[in-house]
């Protein structure tokens, strides 16, 4: 580990210089470009713009418009102009699936993209590799995507369950101690970060108690007076999207702040901006953070999707940005857009300083195809100065530190016979 304090806000400097004109992102339909007088290169993205889940879904959208705009003001990949398709999984695994099908046997699209919901990603990966079309999950954390249930068309850029619940439990035992209780969506994603936590915490020592509920609950009482009587020293909100806003917003009201600590995998930033103050709180783990003074390129990226959005970026910002502009580097290296071709040059490919927007080496292990990133480990807080100056890390995690071996994820490659 390394540790790293951030003091200073990035500012409104460095104005990204786009080569073309971005403009205002609309989020719900189609954003296409089109190519004159050639073939453009077609991207197929799925995610949940429905649902309890949309805002983080908007967001991965809304960085890979981006990163088409910046593409095509850069002459496209393979010299042809891009176009993203974008469908609404609506968070169904059988919509998502039928979604897939469409923008692959109707659309013809050469790369496909998704889903936020792990389950929907999983799904998706079986058509794809029926298919042979290569496969970008960006922010789909169930661990099986790249561990046992792991294909050669398929890339993550989102960290798995395992890598979050490693980084952040020796903040969780040092802060606050080795009692838990955890609140967990009954989904593969839930499933698998609650397993990986508990795997860490038995190795501290610590003991637990939790409840795993439907991915789409509103009400948390029930569940939280029986969290307030099991006294932990640390209560794991492992819920997301409107789910885990809900459940914040009934934590603070029901004073349990005062009683135990918070924290837990991920808070992301959508979800941290619809809470109040007093529920802006715990030790968690961000998978990109906009504030880097001093780290390359990150000052531009952020004040040019500031003047693109009138957003400051997400980690699912990045997420979507970084897919579409690991196709391109793909597409480069391979001279080609073909899943097999494709799938071979990504292995091991590193993403440049413009791209990995953060320290250090970022890149997709060979032996899984897991991005490997840091992990932004810190805390988080009201705002401080900047709105969006929510969250202060305190450790960068290297990815593969997290990770662990590729062995320990069950994951054997297969690529198809030449």
């Amino acid at each position: 580990m390394k540790s790293v304090h951030w003091n200073r806000s990035v500012g409104r400097r460095n104005i990204l210089k786009a080569g073309a004109a971005i403009g205002a992102l609309q989020v719900a339909s189609p954003f296409i470009i089109q190519a004159r007088g050639e073939a453009t290169v077609k991207i197929g993205m799925v995610d949940p713009l429905t649902g309890i889940l949309s805002a983080l879904a908007q967001s991965e959208v809304e960085g890979a418009k981006y990163a088409v705009a910046e593409v095509n003001g850069k002459g496209g990949i393979l010299g042809r102009q891009v176009e993203l398709l974008v469908e609404d999984s609506a968070n169904d695994v059988g919509t998502g699936v039928q979604k897939t099908r469409k923008l692959i046997d109707r659309d013809q699209v050469d790369v496909i993209f998704g889903d936020v919901n792990s389950g929907i990603a999983y799904a998706m990966s079986q058509v794809t590799n029926e298919k042979k079309v290569f496969h970008i999950v960006p922010g789909g954390h169930t661990d099986p995507i790249t561990g046992t249930d792991c294909k050669w068309n398929v890339f993550r850029i989102c960290n798995t369950t395992s890598m979050d619940a490693a980084a952040i439990t020796p903040e969780l035992v040092k802060k606050f101690g080795k009692k838990w209780f955890f609140i967990t969506p009954d989904y593969a994603y839930g499933h698998t970060l609650q397993d990986a936590f508990i795997k860490n915490l038995k190795k501290a020592g610590g003991t637990y108690e939790g409840d795993m509920l439907p991915i789409n609950t509103s009400d948390f009482s029930a569940t939280l007076i029986k969290a307030k009587a099991y006294q932990p020293n640390v209560l794991l909100n492992n819920m997301g999207g409107l789910a885990q806003i809900d459940c914040m917003k009934q934590f603070t009201q029901f004073g349990m702040g005062k009683a135990m600590g918070l924290g837990g995998a991920l808070y992301e930033l959508e979800s941290i901006k619809s809470v109040p103050a007093d529920a802006q709180a715990g030790w968690w783990v961000m998978e990109w953070w906009w504030n880097q003074p001093n780290v390359p390129h990150v000052a531009d990226f952020v004040a040019g999707m500031r003047k693109a959005t009138g957003k400051t970026p997400s980690a699912r910002h990045w997420f979507g940005y970084v897919a579409v502009h690991s196709v391109r580097l793909g597409a480069d290296k391979a001279k080609s857009l073909a899943g097999p071709k494709l799938s071979v040059a990504m292995e091991g490919l590193e993403l440049p300083p413009d791209v990995a927007l953060q320290p250090g080496k970022v890149f997709y292990r060979a032996g899984d195809h897991e991005l490997m990133p840091n992990l932004f480990v810190g805390e988080v807080h009201p705002p401080q100065g900047n709105p969006d100056n929510v969250f202060t890390a305190s450790t960068l995690v290297p990815g593969e530190q997290a990770a662990g071996t590729v062995e320990e994820t069950g994951c054997k490659m297969t690529h198809p016979a030449a």
